[in-house]
């Protein structure tokens, strides 16, 4: 079983996977954003969300402390959060599926040319590119009344007032900067020259 890969396409099929499980682990969980309503912590992501008030019967409101997604799409808080889903989700897609297209080169002899290689850096820079994008459009969202109630009802556009960000949101953005910057780059000298052909 033969390889497709120089060794630096090696490395960037390792690079390739980290990046896509960092920027997709980190887009799903719900560690965006750290806040507190009703003296309990609560956390966000884009479509996700930790600790979130309920009704009970009594009619008494009270913190459910359980993690979620939002129960529809029109539901998420804010409609750059919206656009933020859809557009990280994209990015994150295409990461995945340079990943699993660079590890199955691995394996496979003839998978990745120098050019394929190229188209698939350019994947990887524009899945990155719109994973950065929804982070860029995540602060805009700060200001939807779910988030002032969590954040000391101080919070705007750019501002979070008393929360603070997340690991999961270093995390999604570190891994799409590597994706551009460091796999895309990689990508162009990962496959091996074609063979010239004998016809």
């Amino acid at each position: 079983m033969g390889s497709s890969l120089t060794p630096v396409g090696a490395l960037w099929a390792v690079l390739s996977f980290l990046t896509a499980a960092a920027s997709s682990t980190s887009f799903f969980m719900p560690y965006w954003l750290f806040g507190s309503q009703m003296d309990k912590p609560v956390s966000f992501s884009t479509f996700r969300r930790c600790t979130y008030p309920a009704q009970t019967e009594q009619k008494h409101v009270v913190m459910v402390e359980e993690c979620g997604r939002y129960a529809s799409f029109s539901a998420i808080p804010s409609l750059s959060w919206q656009i933020c889903t859809v557009v990280t989700g994209t990015g994150c897609a295409l990461l995945l599926m340079v990943a699993m297209v660079a590890t199955l080169a691995c394996c496979m002899e003839d998978l990745i040319s120098r050019m394929t290689g190229c188209f698939m850096g350019a994947a990887q820079f524009v899945g990155g590119l719109l994973i950065g994008s929804g982070c860029a459009l995540y602060p805009l969202g700060w200001n939807s009344p779910e988030i002032k109630q969590t954040c000391g009802n101080a919070s705007n556009q750019f501002y979070l007032g008393t929360c603070q960000l997340g690991w999961a949101y270093y995390c999604t953005g570190g891994g799409a900067v590597a994706a551009m910057l460091i796999c895309t780059w990689l990508s162009c000298f990962a496959g091996k020259n074609s063979k010239p052909s004998c016809y």
